[in-house]
């Protein structure tokens, strides 16, 4: 049975095990019931079906409770998640992006986070509902993926 609110996480190409990681972490605080890692993105597990140190450094646990899928290629899991109507906000620089302040969690949220060097494919932002941005006030014009992954999952999940 669904329950009356959905909250995904969608890791695209994360090349850092150490931000995966970190992001389950993070999900696993927020209740969020399901993270899709696509293509790049590293598992708990290796290629052996051998639990993965590196990962749980930094999972801490949240690697063996917190539910997850991994897909080749995120066309199916967007496909999927749109028939099912949620609400995409993608977490990325754009010239499309509004400040992450300023968007409010629909009933059923799936939010997703590129790779660190690449960010999401122009193709992928054109499917999002929503792409949101962390305003950069500094000399730095971004923040590492599990750290913008934080602070916009906790502003737009933690209601």
């Amino acid at each position: 049975m669904l329950k009356s609110t959905q909250k995904l996480l969608i890791l695209h190409n994360i090349r850092s095990v150490h931000n995966t990681g970190a992001l389950f972490r993070t999900a696993d605080a927020l209740g969020i019931d399901m993270i899709y890692l696509i293509g790049e993105t590293a598992t708990p597990f290796d290629r052996f079906g051998r639990a993965r140190s590196d990962f749980a450094k930094t999972a801490l646990g949240s690697e063996l409770t917190m539910p997850w899928k991994y897909y080749k290629t995120i066309a199916p899991v967007l496909t999927k998640l749109k028939k099912e109507g949620y609400t995409i906000y993608a977490i990325e620089q754009s010239p499309d992006s509004i400040d992450y302040k300023k968007a409010k969690p629909a009933r059923l949220s799936a939010c997703i986070l590129g790779s660190e060097t690449r960010g999401i494919p122009n193709a992928v932002l054109k499917k999002m509902d929503h792409i949101l941005e962390i305003p950069m006030r500094g000399m730095k014009a971004s923040l590492n993926a599990s750290v913008a992954g934080g602070i916009v999952l906790y502003r737009l999940f933690d209601r």
